[in-house]
C-alpha cells in the first residue's frame, strides 16, 4: 500500500501567475528559441549564399534600421489598437517574412536586396511588437508580486535565448540555416496563436489622444526634458551598435573562417547569455 508521504504532490501555480501571464510567457519563450536561432542563419545564409562581410553588416541593418525608425510610432500605434491585435499582427508579418526568407535559401540562389528586405519586413514587425507587449505585461501582473513576476518572464527570455542560439548553431551545422529560419516561422506562427487567446475583458478601453503626430510630439519633450533618460539611451545606442555588430557581423565570419562554422558561434553566443543571467 502507498503511503501518504509517497504520493506526489501537485505543483500549484502562483497566484499572480494568470492565465495571461502564462500564456505571455510561453509565447515569449518560443520566440526567443527561433529568433536566436534565426539571427545567427541569416548571418550563415549570407556567407552560403556567396556574400562577404559588408553583406552581413547590410543584413543586419537592414533588420535594425526599421525597428529603430518604427519603434516610436509602433508605441503610439499600441496606445490605440488593442495591444493583444498589434502583437498578433507583428507575429504574422514576422513568420510571413522568415518563412519568405527560409524558402528563398533552401530554394535557390537568394539575392541580397532580397534577404534586406525580408530581413527588414521582420525588424518592422519587432518595432510595433515590443511596445504592445511591454503593455500586455503590464496589465496581467501587479500587486506585490509584480517583481517577482517581471524577473521570472525575463529569466525565461534570456534561458530560451541561450538555448536558441546553441540550438540554432548546432541545426546550422547540421541541416542547414535555411531550416532554422523555418523553424523560426513556425515559432512565430504557434506564439501568435497563443497570444491570440489573451483574455483582455479586464483592460478598460482607452481614450482617444490628441493624435498620433501629437503624442510623438509629446514623447520627445518628455524625453529631451530628462538629461537622464537621454544620455542613458544614447549611452546604449553605442554599446548596442557596438555589440550587434559584434554578433551579426563580426562574430559569424571569424566562426566561418577560424573555428568551422556556425555550431562554435552558437556556442558562443550561448556563453554569452548565461553570463548575462
Amino acid at each position: 500500500m502507498t503511503s501518504p508521504a509517497a504520493v506526489p504532490r501537485r505543483v500549484r501555480r502562483p497566484d499572480w501567475a494568470g492565465r495571461n501571464y502564462v500564456l505571455l510567457t510561453a509565447a515569449a519563450i518560443v520566440t526567443n528559441l527561433g529568433t536566436h536561432g534565426a539571427l545567427i542563419a541569416s548571418a550563415f545564409a549570407v556567407l552560403q549564399s556567396g556574400g562577404d562581410g559588408g553583406d552581413v553588416g547590410m543584413v543586419a541593418a537592414a533588420r535594425t534600421l526599421p525597428l529603430v525608425l518604427f519603434l516610436l510610432i509602433g508605441g503610439a500605434v499600441a496606445d490605440r489598437i488593442p495591444r493583444h491585435h498589434v502583437m498578433v499582427a507583428a507575429n504574422a508579418l514576422n513568420c510571413v517574412s522568415q518563412g519568405a526568407f527560409a524558402v528563398l535559401v533552401l530554394t535557390g540562389d537568394p539575392k541580397l536586396w532580397q534577404m534586406m528586405l525580408l530581413t527588414g519586413l521582420c525588424g518592422a514587425g519587432q518595432a510595433f511588437f515590443n511596445p504592445a507587449a511591454e503593455g500586455m505585461l503590464l496589465s496581467s501582473v501587479s500587486g506585490e508580486q509584480a517583481n517577482r513576476a517581471f524577473a521570472l518572464f525575463r529569466m525565461a527570455m534570456h534561458g530560451a535565448s541561450i538555448g536558441g542560439a546553441a540550438l540554432g548553431g548546432a541545426l546550422i551545422a547540421a541541416v542547414g540555416p535555411g531550416w532554422v529560419l523555418a523553424v523560426d516561422a513556425v515559432a512565430f506562427a504557434f506564439a501568435g496563436a497563443l497570444r491570440a487567446f489573451l483574455d483582455v475583458s479586464h483592460i478598460r478601453p482607452r481614450q482617444p489622444g490628441g493624435g498620433m503626430l501629437a503624442d510623438l510630439r509629446e514623447g520627445w519633450r518628455e524625453v529631451v526634458g530628462r538629461p537622464w533618460l537621454w544620455s542613458i539611451v544614447a549611452q546604449f545606442s553605442v554599446v548596442v551598435a557596438v555589440v550587434g555588430a559584434a554578433e551579426a557581423v563580426y562574430g559569424p565570419l571569424v566562426a566561418q573562417d577560424e573555428l568551422g562554422g556556425a555550431a562554435p558561434w552558437g556556442l558562443a553566443l550561448a556563453a554569452f547569455g548565461v553570463g548575462t543571467v
